[in-house]
């Protein structure tokens, strides 16, 4: 568990998201659970975070992605010194992703 959250997490909402067997009923659940702006900026760390991995730079990844500089900065100290989410997906994930770009 992330060292930085202070309250206990609320297992449901995790257990409704791995129960979640395609990316349409995926899509259809973040839709309802995630405002527009939330949704937008979890994609953004997501790509932001494939590309760190990838080994981009922080200026190409601005350009291409609009990011901030803190929100890179952010998502980069994820990546070093995080759970390891992103790694864990990205392992799964690795040859969808080449497909999708």
């Amino acid at each position: 568990m992330n060292k930085n959250i202070k309250k206990p997490r609320h297992m449901a909402v995790y257990e409704a998201i791995t129960s979640v067997e395609t990316v349409e009923e995926c899509i259809k659940l973040f839709d309802d659970l995630l405002s527009i702006a939330e949704l937008r900026a979890m994609e953004q760390r997501y790509q932001v975070a494939r590309m760190l991995d990838n080994g981009m730079v922080y200026s190409a990844i601005l350009e291409k992605t609009g990011a901030s500089s803190a929100t890179i900065s952010r998502v980069n100290r994820s990546l070093q010194s995080g759970g390891d989410g992103y790694r864990t997906v990205f392992a799964r994930t690795e040859h969808r992703d080449e497909d999708s770009e």
